[in-house]
Parts: structure tokens; C-alpha cells; sequence
């Protein structure tokens, strides 16, 4: 129930909010309509870059900060502002749906998850500061003590739009809450902490220089946003050269098809399901993907590439041989790592290899066992002592909430 509840709670209120902010504004009129328009094209600047690459804290970074720099403006070129809180949550609202509509013809599902984010946090920034400032309770709150108030309410407000993102991965995923929390905090540190910064800056110089400051300081992090676009570009092409490498033992005939693949995604559920941070399920997932690369050493192949029936030294040997290649390949030292050392015993092994270990023994023996071949896979795993009983119960939560358990016969 609650994986419906919550994303309906949140879409609901952000709906509310915007229909109420747009229609206190149209009632009232815009005020200050050139600042209006300005920090509305910056923030549709931002929104039609918007990003849509897996693994994104912040797609709209430069979106992000003009609407947060709106929220928190207070003068403009040494002028006090009217516009209030319920004029920037429209602004941003019509930017928004504005620079969604490339994003929604393409079929990007959650542009609409993206715009409620925004409007919320948008509004709770301009609610904790805009009543006040008309209000004069900040008159005396001059230098760097007005600049650390607005840096405050920034942090305030991106530490309530991880939460929101927490919580709406978690209902789209069933992933648990904690380490999807934690992902997005530490997310915070790096993209998060440039948006709040470059808001804070934007709504000062504002303040000072009028809204010719806006494109002089939103120029860095649009670049900024073009580079990590190129970084995630670069990574792909990353993963597709591993990927294209793992499948060599199939195209070898070692492995069925597919096998690798299937234990990289299993596994990297695994991982996010027993709390591992974002680079190191990009190492348990390259891993996986190369688990079976030692293999190639082999004169003959093992019937259907079933290593976990083998003898311990056998698998202790492809092991080691796997993690040679994969050194050999140039890839990152802690995936050869990882493969070197999933014959080892649990005891002794990183958690990366034992998930490898017992997600590999899973898919071996499940795939070809027909009806509750799922379930007699995971009883076998449970009774051998080489698999740890952490990943495994882990595996079975994966598995349970994913769909992939297959029902008991009789």
C-alpha cells in the first residue's frame, strides 16, 4: 500500500501547492515581471538540459539553483522585492512544465516525480525565507551572517529534497530506504553542494549587480553539467567495453548465454539491498560481469560453465586466472580483486566476492530447474556452509521483492 501511498502523497501535495501558488498569482499579478522572466528563463535553461542518465543526484543542477536563487532573493540591484513565495513557486512551475515537454515526448517516466521535487523544495525555501524578509525580520542580518543564513536554509532544503528523492526511489524500486538516504546525502557533497552554493552567490549578486549576474554565474555550472555529462558518457563506453569482454566466454561456448549479465543485475540488487555505496556496486557489478573470464584458461570447458560444483582448488583457480586477465585488461584493481577471491572461503572474503559467489551458485543451479527451481536454489545455498547466510537471506529479499521467486510446488 504504501509503495502507492507515499508517490501519490507527494505528486498530490506538490499538485495543491502549484495550483494554489498560480492561482494567488494570477489573483494578484506578477510583480517585478522582468526578474520574473529572467530567473524563469534560467531555470528553463536548466530544465531543457536536464539530464537522464542512470545515477543522477541532480539531472537539473542549473534548473536547480535558479529556482532555489528566486526562492531566496530578497532585493534586486539594491531594491527590495515583492514578489513573495507564491509568485516563485509559478515561475518555476511554468519553467518547469516548459522544459518537460522535450523529456515527456521521449517517454521519460519520471519527469513528473522530477517536477514535484522541485516544486516542493522550490516552495519550502521560499516559505522559510520569503514571509520573513517582507516581514523585516532579516533587515539586521547584514555580510557574511546574511550569507551564511542563506547557505542555512539551502542546506535545510536540500537535505528535504534527498529525503523526497530517498522516498520516491524506494516506492519505484522497493530498494530499502536507508541506503537510498544515504546515497543521497552523499550526493549532497558533490553536486548538491555546487547547487547550493551557486544559489546562495546568484540570489547576493542579485542583490547587488541586479540580474545581470544571472548568466555570469550560472555559466560555471552549466558547464559543470556538460562535463558530467561527458564523464557519464565516458563510463558507459566504460561498462560496454567490460561488458563486451565478459561476454567472451560465452561467444567461446564456456558460458550459456546471458549468464553474466543476469549475475552482474542480480548482484548489484544484492549489493544495494545489503547498504554498498554507488562506486562499489560499480565494482561488484564489473566483477560479476568478468567473474567467469578465468574460464578462457580452461582446455575443457566445464558442461553449461557450472562452476560451483567444482572441486575447491578448480574454482580456486579460475579464480586466481580471472583476476590476472582482468589485471591484464587495465580495469579497476578492485574488480580483479573481487574475482580473484570468490573462491575463498566466506569467512575470509570481502562482501563484493561473497555476493558474486552466491549469486553465481543461484543462477547456476536455478536456471535450468524449472518450476521452484528458485526456491530448491536458495534451500541448497542456505545448507552449504561456502556461501555466507547474510548474502543469501539478502538474495532471497531480492528476489521475493523483485517477483523472481518461483512458487512452491504442492
Amino acid at each position: 500500500m504504501s509503495r502507492f501511498l507515499l508517490p501519490a502523497l507527494i505528486r498530490g501535495s506538490a499538485l495543491l501547492v502549484a495550483l494554489l501558488s498560480l492561482g494567488v498569482t494570477l489573483w494578484t499579478g506578477v510583480e517585478e515581471r522582468g526578474a520574473a522572466l529572467a530567473f524563469g528563463a534560467l531555470v528553463l535553461v536548466g530544465e531543457l538540459a536536464r539530464w537522464s542518465g542512470a545515477g543522477v543526484r541532480e539531472a537539473a543542477p542549473l534548473g536547480a539553483a535558479g529556482g532555489l536563487s528566486y526562492a531566496l532573493l530578497g532585493e534586486n540591484a539594491g531594491r527590495v522585492s515583492h514578489h513573495g513565495a507564491f509568485q516563485v513557486v509559478a515561475v518555476v512551475l511554468g519553467a518547469c512544465l516548459l522544459g518537460s515537454v522535450p523529456h515527456l515526448a521521449r517517454g521519460e517516466g519520471q519527469a513528473l516525480d522530477h517536477l514535484a521535487r522541485r516544486i516542493l523544495t522550490v516552495a519550502f525555501a521560499a516559505v522559510c525565507f520569503q514571509p520573513l524578509y517582507g516581514e523585516g525580520a532579516f533587515r539586521d542580518w547584514i555580510g557574511p551572517a546574511y550569507a551564511l543564513l542563506l547557505l542555512a536554509l539551502l542546506v535545510l532544503t536540500a537535505l528535504c529534497g534527498a529525503v523526497l528523492a530517498a522516498a520516491s526511489a524506494h516506492c519505484r524500486t522497493r530498494w530499502p530506504f536507508g541506503p537510498l538516504l544515504r546515497e543521497e546525502l552523499r550526493g549532497l557533497l558533490g553536486i548538491g553542494s555546487a547547487v547550493c552554493a551557486t544559489g546562495a552567490v546568484m540570489a547576493l549578486a542579485v542583490a547587488v549587480a541586479g540580474l545581470w549576474a544571472l548568466p555570469v554565474f550560472s555559466v560555471p555550472l552549466l558547464l559543470t553539467q556538460l562535463s558530467l555529462r561527458r564523464y557519464a558518457a565516458v563510463r558507459s563506453t566504460y561498462r560496454q567495453t567490460i561488458a563486451s569482454l565478459a561476454r567472451a566466454t560465452e561467444v567461446a561456448g564456456y558460458t550459456p548465454p546471458g549468464h553474466a549479465r543476469r549475475v552482474a543485475a542480480l548482484s548489484r540488487a544484492v549489493g544495494r539491498d545489503l547498504g554498498l555505496t554507488e562506486p562499489e556496486l560499480t565494482v561488484l557489478e564489473h566483477a560479476a560481469l568478468m567473474h567467469d573470464i578465468g574460464q578462457l584458461s580452461l582446455v575443457d570447458p566445464v558442461p553449461a560453465g557450472a562452476t560451483a560444483g567444482l572441486p575447491a582448488e578448480q574454482q580456486r583457480r579460475i579464480a586466481l586466472l580471472g583476476g590476472a586477465v582482468v589485471r591484464q585488461t587495465g580495469v579497476d584493481a578492485r574488480v580483479a580483486v573481487v574475482v580473484e577471491r570468490q573462491a575463498d572461503s566466506c569467512r575470509e572474503q570481502p562482501l563484493p566476492a561473497r555476493i558474486v559467489r552466491a549469486v553465481n551458485a543461484y543462477e547456476e543451479k536455478a536456471r535450468d530447474a524449472g518450476p521452484g527451481g528458485s526456491l530448491q536454489a536458495l534451500e541448497e545455498l542456505r545448507l552449504a556452509a561456502e556461501y555466507a547466510p547474510d548474502v543469501v537471506e539478502s538474495l532471497a529479499r531480492v528476489l521475493s521483492r523483485d517477483g523472481l521467486m518461483s512458487p512452491a510446488v504442492g
